[in-house]
């Protein structure tokens, strides 16, 4: 007799105080060494240094709050129900994925999808009773050693991905390219433009003062680098039969 498929739990549930979301100490790649002396007297040194290790998900998340206020093209950002996540790169490289945005629903904000008869659902993920819809990563150390601009160029990138309607699923572009835009220099430069005309507002520069720091800079100063780690959301099979 076959053995039974065991899948992935459709709801992935964490409940403070007792079964918060996971925590982790970001490492650098490769054996660590003494920071030099440029990175220990940064262009940041008003940024105070802290009492532990500097809680970046944190810190994108009091970023992308303000740029939800001051920011007209993204009005429609429900920050709280972003998940800023981080997960460790594995090599020392500066290229590779410096941040991605998961949607937890389908086109059109649906919860289940049918393919070739099977219906799936993307897991949910919550925070005792709060739901997330999107699903932020960023990949450290490699997104923290880019320079500021290109610090705020994917950030950016990350967030103009999430659909207009915030529910749940990605914008959509029409034809062949109904993620990513045919030009990527175009894209690009269109959001150092929505960079540009944020810090124009004259934001308070403690939302953005640890983009100036590089990892091994926020290192030497508050000890560490920390962030909430989860799963990759997973689309997994209802094993119930589809309605025609």
């Amino acid at each position: 007799m076959p053995s039974k498929l065991h899948y992935p739990a459709l709801v992935l549930r964490w409940r403070e105080p007792d079964d918060p979301l996971p925590v982790r100490i970001i490492q650098t790649a490769g054996p660590p060494r003494a920071p030099l002396w440029h990175e220990l007297h940064s262009s940041a040194g008003s940024m105070p240094a802290g009492d532990g290790p500097f809680d970046f998900t944190r810190g994108v998340q009091r970023l992308l709050m303000d740029i939800a206020i001051r920011s007209p093209d993204f009005r429609h950002l429900q920050v709280p129900r972003i998940l800023v996540t981080v997960t460790q790169a594995r090599g020392k490289r500066d290229h590779g994925m410096q941040a991605r945005v998961t949607p937890l629903r389908f086109a059109g904000g649906a919860l289940t999808q049918t393919r070739r008869g099977i219906r799936f659902q993307i897991q949910r993920f919550f925070l005792n009773d709060h739901e997330f819809l999107y699903v932020m990563t960023f990949c450290l150390p490699r997104f923290l050693n880019q320079d500021f601009d290109r610090k705020f160029v994917t950030l950016f990138h990350e967030l103009h991905h999430i659909g207009p309607e915030f529910d749940g699923d990605m914008r959509r572009h029409g034809g062949r390219y109904h993620v990513h835009t045919h030009s990527q220099r175009d894209y690009d430069e269109r959001m150092a433009q929505m960079a540009r005309e944020y810090l124009a507002t004259r934001p308070d520069p403690s939302m953005y003062d640890f983009f100036r720091l590089n990892f091994a800079q926020l290192q030497a100063r508050h000890g560490g680098v920390s962030g909430i780690v989860v799963p990759r959301p997973k689309i997994i099979p209802i094993l119930t039969p589809a309605r025609p």
